[in-house]
């Protein structure tokens, strides 16, 4: 059996509501849906999905700093984060493997606050508007930037 390649799967404040924080906007999976979903395709990618959300600034840099040490690579839901945390920002221009930003909703498509993000300049890219797909894209992508036999 061929060993699975680590990604961390991080998200931000808020999301652990998801399902019933305005479902309009964020639809109606819960976070425990979209880990389901994560770690399912991740196993027909070859990835071990480690999907984690905090509320906390700090705690969420910890395991981008944990990224970094590890050279794991990160599918990223900043949330609110992603408009105004430089810390964060920061703590992901140090990476050694590679990093996507997503989000559920599209940013540019709302108020006009969730149009910058701090942390984009620093990903490989960024997938939005695509509910619970942006995360199958994202992984999608990780996939195909490390390649076969990346474990």
């Amino acid at each position: 059996m061929s060993r699975l390649t680590a990604v961390l799967v991080l998200n931000g404040p808020n999301l652990g509501m998801l399902g019933a924080r305005e479902p309009e906007i964020y639809g109606s999976a819960t976070l425990s849906d979209i880990a389901a979903q994560c770690t399912a395709l991740g196993a027909e990618l070859g990835l071990q999905i480690d999907l984690r959300q905090t509320d906390d600034e700090a705690e969420l840099i910890g395991w981008v700093h944990e990224a970094f040490e590890r050279r794991l690579p990160v599918v990223i839901n900043p949330a609110a984060f992603t408009h105004y945390s430089y810390a964060l920002r920061d703590a992901l221009a140090m990476r050694r493997a590679p990093v996507v930003e997503v989000h559920l909703s599209n940013p540019a498509a709302r108020e006009s606050f969730r149009h910058t993000s701090v942390v984009s300049a620093v990903a490989d890219g960024t997938i939005c508007g695509f509910g619970v797909r942006s995360y199958e894209l994202a992984l999608r992508a990780i996939a195909a930037m490390i390649g076969p036999g990346a474990g």
